[in-house]
């Protein structure tokens, strides 16, 4: 069968505008497989991407790694009846990992030196017709009552929040608090919701009160208020938020031994006095994105949960709008491209 052209939608420099690329794809490795893209989230990381916010983006650039479609082809080695043609599946913000190294070899290709990140190898991502996987390991098969709008953000946002909840050992026993009620953040309250914490909503925004608690959150504190209230309630908080916080005070939320887990980038270092963190032998960690098991797992307690994004959808000929739109923080709560 002949290769097709993919159409792709680049931008020529930081800040868009979103412009055509048609491109022909290379032919296809053993363990690819080629996906043809229906839905696609619109993460504030392909933002960042667009934008150069970081100093590493290469142009002409194709973001996009939240991707849900049908799979179009796939390599000699890929097991075909796992991963058929036409079945519908999705690839999230890795797209494959060495298998090799000691990270992969223990479940943990997320920490692979080599992972192949969707957007970053090549730079061209899922804002397209279609997205490659370069390991169909990392293709990861939706379960037919997730439809395919709700499925994309799960593909990186919501992964992002359920890995941090399996990785730092939260018990439905515990009392919990999710920072930010974002495209993240509302996510992280269903999925703890119905994980069985107690789970308690923190926000600048006082008008998102009636959306946490619709999420699943049994309390909502207003930021601006100060968490003098809230002082040492927490078994874990999950910041979610791309902000600079009072980080003693965060700390100072936390029961002795809990864990504050940043998945949010805060714009500065990190500041607080080395006593909130020793006093109380209390752990600031970080989080990623998960590994293809754990990618499975979600997806599947999504589905059995009724776990679903709120989303607004974009046609693709909106494409420079989703992106503004998840720019400016108005999404609701998250973006997603219809091709």
């Amino acid at each position: 069968m002949g290769r097709m052209t993919v159409r792709a939608y680049a931008v020529e420099r930081a800040g868009g505008p979103v412009q055509r690329l048609e491109y022909e794809p290379e032919p296809l490795g053993p363990l690819e497989v080629d996906v043809a893209v229906t839905h696609c989230g619109v993460c504030q990381t392909d933002v960042g991407m667009v934008d150069d916010a970081h100093g590493y983006s290469r142009f002409p650039l194709v973001a996009g790694h939240e991707a849900v479609g049908v799979i179009e082809a796939v390599g000699s080695a890929v097991d075909g009846g796992q991963l058929a043609v036409g079945r519908r599946v999705g690839v999230g913000a890795v797209a494959g990992a060495c298998f090799a190294c000691e990270w992969c070899l223990s479940g943990r290709q997320y920490l692979c030196a080599d992972k192949d990140d969707t957007v970053l190898r090549g730079h061209r991502g899922a804002f397209a017709t279609q997205v490659r996987a370069s390991d169909w390991r990392y293709v990861q098969p939706i379960p037919d009552s997730l439809a395919s709008e709700h499925a994309a953000p799960l593909l990186c946002a919501g992964i992002t929040v359920f890995s941090a909840i399996t990785r730092n050992g939260v018990r439905p026993t515990d009392r919990v608090a999710v920072v930010g009620v974002g495209g993240l953040g509302h996510l992280a309250i269903q999925f703890l919701a119905k994980w069985g914490c107690h789970v308690t909503a923190i926000s600048s925004t006082a008008a998102k009160a009636d959306d946490s608690r619709r999420f699943g959150a049994h309390e909502f504190v207003a930021a601006e208020e100060g968490l003098e209230r809230v002082s040492g309630s927490f078994d874990f908080i999950l910041s979610t938020v791309s902000a600079d916080l009072p980080w003693d005070a965060y700390l100072a939320a936390l029961r002795p031994q809990g864990t504050l887990c940043v998945v949010g980038v805060p714009h500065g270092p990190f500041g607080f006095q080395p006593l909130s963190l020793l006093l109380g032998e209390k752990r600031l960690v970080g989080g990623l994105v998960g590994s293809p098991a754990e990618s499975r797992q979600m997806l599947d307690f999504a589905a059995r949960h009724g776990i679903r994004p709120a989303v607004e959808t974009f046609p693709v000929a909106r494409m420079d709008e989703a992106l503004d739109h998840v720019r400016r923080g108005r999404a609701r709560y998250r973006a997603v491209l219809e091709f």
